[in-house]
């Protein structure tokens, strides 16, 4: 294929060849992967070894497919949606299908049948893949046509597929307008998706929770929390805890994001509370703090009112408000003032204090009887606790696009933020005994919870009751151990002879850090893929080939680990590589006109520009470690520096041990910062052995 002649003219010349009349009727399209269309937009990416195949232009397909699920014959219509759905996921025929009016009478073919069978499904998979190229609105849809898809999920006598295709239609169609989401939410009731949720199809059920949310991100925060409660009432915690987490099947990727989210959502929920400063003129408020103190101080606050005059009953109260450990005790409510974390502060202390009575009780006495500098101030540390913990949970961020990061233990427990604060508030009472800590150590002591907390959590413990034994095991002189291994680990002698001995180490571990990683681009990575309206479930892999000279990449189905170098069909030779871009100068973070860039999605992305035309092959790493390997793989190709933090980390390291190593025999020897001076020359050199005479 010449790349400088024009595609009409290479077109001619093959019909030619074959003596095929009426050149423009053919087009040229690949004979394996996606088999697209060759197009001159697109030509350029055609690689060295593709093997192109002669076949009926797109507009002929898209013209013989009109007329052909017009038909009135039920094969020939069959046939013709059946060849739709798989054709329309080329953006050349896509568009060449829809210029003809075409979703017009997939639109009549849903809304005027009443087939349920293959057909049907043939249908919603073609109007699927051809709105998925954005060229035409969802909210040019009828109400007719979204009422009919409708009809296919509350419907209990249809086939799963189509339930399955209708489910991802609604999925699509709920961000894209406050109409739709209001239509789709009337329509598809919270009882029906949580039928299919608990269906023993994994697919089905895993668009049915894609679906739920999708709902709840383009819900208001009211709507949100209504819908959260009324899942709570319908023990959807507990459904997802026994059959979808500990069910028998492994948890997909894309499962394991919506739990995400899900967690995400209902703790957002605390987002409202966490930023509402403490009202001193809101007798709920008052009510509520004026609780604790009645709680732990019970007996003495039985006096019958007439016994003390008003400034006496002030001035105890004072005390006792002292005595829970509030900073400003004849005005507490100053503490909560404080946003984060606000009122959300003061619910989590009420619900300590009803809901474990002894263990709050024990709190504050032991704490306020101790008359050596060393009580523990329940609020003061409460107040602080809670702001670490939202910290921890990310309460009050936006959801990830695309982080998996859930605690399986949410899904186990009811009230999961509340009973994780008690366990960590006696916690926090604990270290403070270990650590023998005063008012003054109160900041050294909230980030030793901290600390203790996140490494915990690290854990992925199953159950709130696996946390308090473990974070309960994990206490300050263990904390204490992991801190001085991690500065052993760290630490280096910084005396000058061996600081240029590291100089010298450098160059020889930097190729082995460049080997390392050109060697796990010849292993491959397996990346997904992620447009700009939704996350994608479609994943394709990317490997270096052995000799080092060419990147081989294709689409490859779920579940495929390791595909061989032979089965990916694209390539891009090393030799056309012109630069590596990464997060925000990378082409597919600018189409992202949403506004509201995703973080992690941008740390994650980058892409190689290649050939003349500077076409881009675009990435986005599934970890960041990921992300490191491969930019520092691509540097080493492109002939440049290393740059990610994973190289200075592996340099660390490497360098750490080969000084250890060298340096064995200095051990508790104290290495000088200056050499010792180099002796004179001696006088003459007579002492040396002449071995010129050899011995009798």
């Amino acid at each position: 294929l010449s790349q400088t002649k024009p595609l009409a003219s290479v077109l001619k010349d093959v019909c030619d060849a074959w003596s095929l009349p009426n050149a423009e009727r053919y087009a040229l399209q690949y004979a394996d992967g996606r088999q697209t269309y060759i197009t001159e937009s697109n030509r350029r990416d055609i690689k060295n070894g593709s093997i192109l195949r002669l076949t009926t232009s797109p507009d002929q397909e898209a013209e013989q497919l009109y007329i052909g699920i017009q038909s009135k014959n039920v094969d020939v219509k069959t046939d013709s949606l059946k060849k739709l759905a798989s054709l329309s996921q080329d953006i050349t025929f896509a568009q060449e299908f829809i210029s003809r009016n075409g979703l017009k009478q997939i639109y009549s073919i849903v809304e005027e049948g009443n087939d349920t069978g293959e057909m049907l499904a043939h249908t919603l998979k073609a109007f699927t893949e051809l709105m998925e190229h954005d060229f035409v609105s969802w909210e040019n849809l009828s109400t007719v046509f979204i009422k009919k898809i409708v009809s296919y999920v509350n419907m209990n006598a249809v086939d799963a597929s189509i339930q399955q295709l209708s489910l991802s239609i609604l999925e699509n169609m709920v961000p894209t307008s406050r109409l739709l989401f209001e239509v789709v939410k009337k329509e598809v009731t919270l009882d029906r998706l949580l039928t299919h949720l608990q269906a023993t199809n994994a697919q089905l059920q895993l668009k049915a929770m894609a679906l739920l949310i999708a709902l709840l991100l383009s819900a208001t925060d009211a709507e949100r929390r209504d819908m959260m409660d009324y899942l709570r009432e319908k023990n959807i915690r507990q459904f997802i805890h026994k059959n979808i987490i500990h069910s028998s099947e492994p948890l997909g990727d894309e499962m394991a994001h919506y739990l995400y989210v899900l967690q995400s959502v209902s703790l957002n929920l605390c987002e409202h509370r966490m930023k509402m400063s403490m009202d001193a003129f809101s007798q709920e408020q008052r009510d509520l703090l004026q609780s604790l103190r009645q709680t732990a101080f019970e007996s003495e606050s039985e006096v019958p009112a007439g016994t003390f005059s008003t400034e006496r009953r002030r001035s105890l109260c004072a005390k006792e408000f002292r005595k829970l450990g509030f900073m400003n005790n004849s005005n507490p409510a100053d503490d909560l003032r404080r946003a984060p974390p606000g009122l959300l502060a003061l619910d989590n202390m009420v619900y300590f204090s009803r809901n474990t009575p002894n263990a709050y009780s024990r709190f504050i006495l032991e704490n306020s009887s101790r008359e050596d500098k060393h009580e523990c101030p329940f609020a003061r540390s409460s107040i602080q606790l809670t702001l670490i913990l939202c910290e921890i949970l990310h309460i009050g961020e936006p959801c990830s696009e695309t982080a998996q990061a859930f605690y399986p233990m949410f899904f186990g427990q009811d009230h999961f933020f509340e009973e994780l604060f008690c366990i960590c508030i006696q916690l926090v009472n604990k270290t403070w005994k270990e650590m023998r800590a005063t008012q003054e150590d109160f900041d050294k002591v909230m980030q030793v919870v901290r600390e203790q907390i996140t490494r915990t959590l690290s854990l992925k413990p199953t159950s709130l009751e696996l946390f308090k034994t473990r974070v309960n095991a994990l206490n300050y002189s263990e904390i204490l151990k992991l801190r001085q291994t991690e500065r052993l680990h760290q630490e280096e002698t910084l005396a000058v002879p061996v600081l240029e001995l590291r100089e010298k180490l450098k160059p020889e571990l930097l190729e082995l850090i460049r080997q390392q990683r050109l060697l796990h681009l010849c292993e491959g990575t397996l990346f997904r893929k992620i447009s700009s309206r939704r996350r994608q479930d479609k994943l394709w892999y990317c490997r270096l080939s052995p000799n080092h000279k060419v990147l081989h990449y294709g689409d490859v189905e779920e579940g495929v680990q390791s595909p061989p170098i032979e089965s990916l069909t694209e390539k891009i030779p090393v030799a056309d590589m012109k630069m590596l871009l990464v997060g925000k100068e990378c082409p597919h973070t600018k189409e992202k006109s949403s506004g509201k860039q995703n973080k992690d999605v941008l740390e994650l992305a980058f892409s190689i520009v290649h050939d003349v035309e500077e076409c881009c092959l675009n990435f986005v790493a599934p970890t960041r470690y990921e992300f490191c390997l491969w930019t520092d793989g691509l540097n080493v190709l492109l002939g440049k520096e290393m740059t990610s933090e994973r190289t200075q980390t592996d340099l660390d390291v490497l360098l750490s041990m080969e000084l250890k190593l060298r340096l064995l025999d200095l051990e508790n020897i104290s290495i000088p910062d200056d050499p010792p001076p180099i002796p004179k020359p001696p006088s003459n050199l007579n002492f040396c052995y002449d071995f010129s005479h050899a011995e009798q």
